[in-house]
């Protein structure tokens, strides 16, 4: 299959900023690839402008969908809902804050038509704040320490792959796009809501999936105080879910033969070090207080 005709599915969970998600939206809308589909599934955000907006596009371009849902499904729950709703080939699950650039699905149709057994590409990424100013917080400093450095699309799978994202998932999750097949097949975990994303990509390389990633810039992730991780992450709900994970992971890295996938797992130094570094935040807010006990549990578990 050439690149320029491989049909890709946008799918875009919504609940928040309205500006943000415009912005999110015409991303797609402004791509040099145009054998796409946007799915919007509005998960009850209180507001008519997104409906009125999309109601627009949708009568010029027949290739954006919107839905609302009748109740609020819940960020796992509409994640769901969307994924069983490509019918593409590959699909893309995108954050409704982030920016696409113009060539960022030109390059995942040159990937998967390049590489037609591989279950998932990640591209260069750069992370934004409010005003999309570039920034490198401490968090992502870490992922690209972590992150593989090719200097060329490169493919990377097994125990290798796992190493990798159990020493630090250095990936960001809307910036991936799927083999809709492969990833409707294994599905979004139930009753996760911060680390849902590494356990996709984790059941995927433990099922055989291949990663193709391609270093040139294609994405801007968003990252502001405000976001559900970081609410989490201060009262230290983010790092109980964390830690039951990859202990999971260990476990099943262990049983595959896996053994330094397995002792990465068990380490999770990067989880630890990330819950260490919001510790001195945690202790100047007095509304994040309580979570300096699971915090500090969590930095020497």
């Amino acid at each position: 299959m050439q690149p320029e005709s491989l049909q890709i599915d946008v799918l875009l969970p919504y609940y928040g900023d309205v500006d943000y998600m415009k912005a999110a939206a015409s991303s797609v809308l402004n791509q040099t690839h145009s054998a796409w589909r946007l799915i919007v599934l509005d998960d009850g955000y209180p507001s008519d402008e997104p409906a009125r907006w999309f109601g627009e596009i949708s009568a010029r371009d027949d290739r954006v969908v919107y839905e609302r849902n009748a109740e609020n499904l819940g960020a796992n729950g509409n994640y769901r809902k969307a994924l069983a709703m490509a019918t593409a080939p590959a699909v893309v699950v995108m954050g409704a804050d982030d920016i696409m650039l113009p060539n960022y699905l030109a390059h995942v149709a040159e990937a998967f038509s390049a590489h037609p057994d591989a279950a998932v590409f990640e591209c260069g990424v750069q992370v934004v704040d409010e005003h999309d100013r570039a920034i490198r917080p401490l968090s992502d400093a870490i992922k690209g320490r972590v992150a593989p450095r090719p200097e060329s699309r490169t493919v990377y799978e097994g125990e290798e792959l796992a190493v990798g994202l159990m020493r630090g998932n250095w990936t960001y999750f809307p910036s991936l796009a799927w083999k809709s097949e492969t990833v409707q097949r294994i599905g979004f975990r139930e009753g996760l809501d911060v680390v849902q994303d590494l356990a996709l990509l984790c059941d995927v390389v433990a099922a055989g999936g291949r990663m193709v990633y391609d270093p040139r810039l294609g994405f801007l992730y968003r990252r502001h105080s405000a976001s559900d991780s970081s609410v989490r992450a201060l009262d230290g709900r983010r790092f109980d879910e964390e830690r039951r994970f990859y202990l999971e992971q260990a476990e099943r890295f262990e049983a595959l033969g896996w053994k330094r996938a397995a002792r990465e797992a068990r380490n999770h130094l990067t989880s630890r070090l990330h819950a260490l570094a919001l510790v001195p935040k945690a202790a100047r807010t007095k509304e994040a207080r309580g979570g300096l006990v699971p915090l500090l549990r969590h930095v020497v578990r």
